[in-house]
């Protein structure tokens, strides 16, 4: 009996499936392999670069995924397939009726079947998306155990608990993210995984070191995972009953990889003439090989266990009886089937148009009906038909879910303290939500690398407690010892605490980010990092948003906020990842009110779904949502006393408002973004008296205020004359003499580009190189962003008499 949640065990398959896979399994070889033959040698290549496509990678993956997608999985499982395998995941949706034949003909090419598996861009009901290796690898751990805290909350109801699958290459594992996952899925129980390695003992260059197998099952089974070796196929097992089997199978154990891999290549005849010299004794063992000719003794030796159906198959089975993690290491040959399997080089290797025509033949296709579903298979039709009509995977249709929005209150608690950073605002709201119960507050869900209280997360944990399956209790708490935070893990707990790996970060927040697609089920993640660590998992990051997983990144303490640790804790260029990242709108707000602001709206813009229509006030795709980055910083600031109105609303979220509107002889407007405002308030100031009608623009979102111009521009040249975007509208009343400085606690270029939108000249201020340790005010002095600095290039950048404060001060 399965357990509570679980589906049954696969049930045994009768001979007559058995013999309905294997035909299929030749049908999604010819049909990958076909697929990127007519990519690279029969349609029109006008550009002339290589198309490429790994028929070698996506053969040795041929037998697992049939096994899986026809037989093993049921519609609550959720796989990320291999990356180079795409064109036998694209193959096996095409004969189940989830992908079409225009799209595989453009395989490779301009809206066709994609390269590596997209949820976003391909139709065909990807779960997860691939393409740099390793991250969908750890996407499944971690959707494990979002999987595991929604069952907690008796959310998903109606859907089992499915099997998380990754099907990686053996090169894949040199992936080091693929540990960091590891480690954290053993901290946390994990449950209901399958990693099944294709290991084909080769990688992109060569064959890869002896013995990594044994290597990779200790490493699992260190941390608590069962591991299944699957080895040899079923002829494989047959012959080493036979007299002098024993003598093969040592040789095979004992053969090294470049040599199985040689032979494999060579053929029958190359495969005899070795095992002859190696262990040919007149005997039993001589009789074995010789009692078998040179296609049968290839078949023999190439029986791997991956490309074994009935040894995957009952493997499968058993691990479907429980839930513990499994590895499953299957020997595999690169390029199985195919002219190349083998050969060292096949990774990017393509078959030749001959070797094509060879392969046809052997698969009995007639020219001109390559893309028929069944041609040159010998079971009838309709049996086929009925077999895939009736594959559990696919008895509920496309499993894209979605989930009701969660109503979002039309204002946030600002805090009311006069000085504070937004570093520990950011913490007091968030405080403040935790007090509901139900709404809003039941759906977010926090996570972070161990930095939990340094970014101001520790009272929300307080008051919502840490997440485990099972609870653990604070022993500080419970011996009366006294300390700020109670740590204190339950299957109610809403923050989900990971160790120091940023890497983990981003991957736990894309696999919470889909809870709504994935499981249908809504949820509101909220992640914190510190600002300069970024860059630790900006792949991670950037494939999250590939994946349009919906998170709150907040990024704190940033810039130079960390003076006294140095330049390895001080940010430079995460302002323009921000402003780069597609599916991530970044802000650096300065205060508070504006902080509670962009929250309120990064609540509702997470779970947009592209219906609506596009605004003409800003012309950002706003109705398709998407994540959203916070750069704060442990900065804190005097707080300005003012109403929130509407339209002070509106201009935070299109990017930026006027604190101080220029008059109609501005001479200098300063723009600044972020925990620099103190200083470009007071160079307004020291500028006064000598430039005139200074203005001071606050830039909230340099990213949207940027997007929008663009936006618009588009708009513009497909017609749309009246198109104008906020920053346009915004600088329109600002002389065209009038000079403009920016400036940010980061790379100049975030704001830099502010004067190409009327032609205002432009002095761009910010931090262009590694810091030191000091005080804030060092380092701002330093790089030309305190008061003065920005005083003295307002200075320089508009004509007129010197700045006497300036001379003064100096």
């Amino acid at each position: 009996m399965a357990s509570a949640g679980q589906t049954a065990p696969t049930a045994p398959t009768s001979q007559a499936g058995l013999d309905i896979l294997r035909e299929l399994e030749r049908k999604v070889l010819w049909l990958s392999s076909w697929t990127i033959h007519n990519a690279n040698h029969i349609r029109p290549n006008l550009d002339g670069l290589k198309i490429g496509g790994h028929q070698a990678s996506s053969a040795s993956m041929a037998t697992i995924l049939t096994a899986l997608y026809f037989s093993v999985l049921r519609p609550e499982d959720r796989v990320a397939v291999k990356p180079h395998a795409s064109p036998v995941f694209h193959a096996i949706q095409y004969l189940l009726g989830n992908q079409t034949r225009e799209k595989l003909e453009s395989f490779r090419g301009y809206k066709g079947a994609q390269s590596y598996p997209s949820r976003t861009k391909d139709i065909d009901d990807v779960d997860f998306s691939t393409g740099s290796v390793g991250l969908g690898v750890a996407q499944t751990l971690f959707a494990s155990l979002v999987q595991d805290y929604l069952k907690a909350r008796g959310w998903a109801p109606g859907l089992p608990e499915g099997r998380m699958v990754a099907l990686v290459g053996d090169a894949e594992m040199d992936e080091g993210n693929i540990f960091e996952a590891l480690l954290e899925g053993w901290k946390h129980g994990l449950r209901n995984t399958w990693w099944i390695i294709d290991y084909n003992r080769q990688s992109l260059d060569a064959v890869i070191r002896e013995g990594l197998w044994e290597r990779l099952e200790n490493i699992f089974r260190a941390f608590g995972w069962e591991v299944v070796i699957l080895k040899y196929g079923a002829l494989m097992r047959a012959a080493f009953a036979e007299p002098g089997g024993d003598r093969l199978k040592e040789w095979i154990d004992s053969c090294p990889n470049q040599l199985y891999s040689a032979l494999t290549y060579q053929g029958g005849a190359a495969w005899r003439r070795r095992l002859l010299d190696d262990l040919g004794d007149q005997g039993p063992v001589t009789r074995l090989i010789e009692s078998r000719t040179d296609d049968e003794l290839a078949r023999l030796m190439g029986n791997l266990g991956g490309h074994d159906l009935p040894s995957l198959l009952d493997a499968f089975a058993q691990a479907r009886s429980h839930d513990r993690p499994v590895c499953f290491i299957a020997y595999t040959v690169k390029g199985f089937g195919l002219p190349l399997a083998g050969h060292k080089d096949n990774h990017s290797g393509l078959m030749t148009r001959e070797q094509m025509d060879g392969f046809r033949a052997a698969n009995h296709v007639r020219p001109g009906h390559e893309w028929d579903r069944f041609e040159g298979l010998t079971l009838p039709e309709e049996v086929l038909e009925r077999f895939l009509r009736a594959v559990p995977f696919n008895a509920r249709g496309p499993r894209r879910y979605g989930a009701p929005a969660v109503p979002v209150p039309d204002r946030l608690p600002v805090p009311q303290q006069k000085t504070l950073s937004t570093q520990a605002a950011f913490g007091l709201i968030l405080n403040e939500l935790g007090r509901e119960r139900g709404g809003l507050a039941e759906r977010i869900v926090t996570t972070s690398p161990d930095v939990t209280v340094s970014t101001n997360l520790g009272a929300w944990v307080n008051r919502r407690g840490l997440f485990a399956r099972e609870a653990m209790a604070d022993l500080f708490k419970k011996e009366r010892i006294p300390s700020t935070y109670s740590w204190e893990f339950s299957p109610a707990g809403q923050h989900l605490e990971l160790g120091i790996a940023e890497s983990n970060l981003f991957i736990m927040l894309s696999a919470l980010g889909l809870s709504h697609s994935v499981f249908g089920e809504r949820l509101l993640p909220i992640g914190t990092v510190y600002d300069p660590f970024i860059m630790r998992g900006a792949d991670q990051l950037n494939y999250a948003c590939y994946q349009d997983a919906r998170f709150l990144l907040v990024a704190t303490p940033s810039g130079t906020a960390l003076a006294p640790e140095g330049g390895a804790h001080q940010s430079i260029g995460t302002p323009l990842v921000g402003m780069a990242q597609d599916g991530l709108a970044y802000f650096e707000p300065a205060f508070t009110d504006e902080l509670a602001v962009v929250m309120r709206w990064a609540f509702d813009y997470m779970q947009r779904n592209g219906e609506g229509q596009p605004s003409e006030r800003n012309w950002l795709r706003d109705e398709t949502g998407g994540s959203v980055y916070l750069r704060l910083s442990s900065r804190a600031l005097e707080q300005p006393t003012r109403t929130m109105t509407a339209e002070l609303e509106h201009d935070i979220i299109d990017g930026a408002y006027w604190l101080r509107r220029p008059g109609p002889n501005a001479q200098v407007v300063i723009a600044y973004t972020g925990a620099v405002a103190p200083e470009a308030i007071e160079a307004v100031g020291l500028l006064g008296e000598d430039r005139r009608d200074v203005g001071l623009l606050a830039v909230t979102s340099a990213d949207r205020l940027q997007a929008g111009w663009s936006a618009a521009q588009r708009a513009r040249q497909r017609g749309l004359v009246h198109a104008r975007s906020h920053v346009e509208a915004l600088l329109a009343g600002v002389p065209n003499a009038c000079a403009l400085v920016t400036v940010v606690d980061g790379h100049p270029a975030t704001l830099g580009w502010l004067g190409s939108v009327h032609g205002h000249r432009t002095r761009a201020l910010g931090v262009e190189h590694f810091g030191q340790t000091g005080t804030i005010a060092d380092l701002y002095r330093h790089y030309g962003i305190d008061a003065q600095g920005i005083a003295a290039a307002a200075e320089a950048a508009s004509p007129g008499r010197p700045v006497r404060h300036l001379r003064t001060v100096s």
